[in-house]
């Protein structure tokens, strides 16, 4: 009987965990970003970025292809969803830890690095949010005491 409680259990979950799924936009695609569009972002006015993402039931996968001052690098961002914290390497090259959960239609990741001042952490929170036509992803960055960093991608 335990047995039999534990399978529906799973079933259950299992049912609850796809039907969320249904109700998350599908971020995939080839994004570039508009820096015209953006608010707050810095030096980053310069960059030209072109972002894959690949998305699953269970990741969501970042592929930044950047091009600063005519020097081009890469870099992959795999944000597991659900909350379970992962390691990613940050814009700039610092080791960093995301968690990543879903909020409505909006992919929120907390990213936690580690700071100028030995044994400090700053903490970051990126949003990712599709415009109702799909034509627009919209990725925000806070942390805390600065202006929040705007930056807009349009769908290639």
């Amino acid at each position: 009987m335990k047995t039999l409680r534990y399978v529906l259990m799973f079933c259950i979950g299992a049912w609850a965990a796809a039907a969320i799924a249904l109700d998350t936009p599908d971020l995939s695609g080839t994004w570039v970003l508009d820096t015209k569009r953006g608010e707050n972002l810095g030096m980053m006015a310069a960059l030209e970025q072109t972002l894959v993402v690949t998305q699953n039931a269970e990741t969501v996968t970042l592929d930044f292809t950047n091009v600063f001052r005519g020097s081009e690098s890469t870099r992959q961002v795999t944000l597991v969803l659900g909350g379970a914290s992962v390691d990613n390497v940050g814009g700039m090259g610092d080791p960093g830890k995301t968690v990543t959960t879903w909020d409505g239609d909006r992919l929120v990741t907390i990213w936690t690095t580690p700071s100028a001042i030995p044994g400090d952490e700053v903490k970051r929170t990126e949003t990712h949010a599709l415009s109702d036509d799909g034509a627009t992803l919209t990725v925000t960055s806070e942390r805390a005491n600065r202006p929040m960093m705007t930056m807009v991608y349009g769908k290639q």
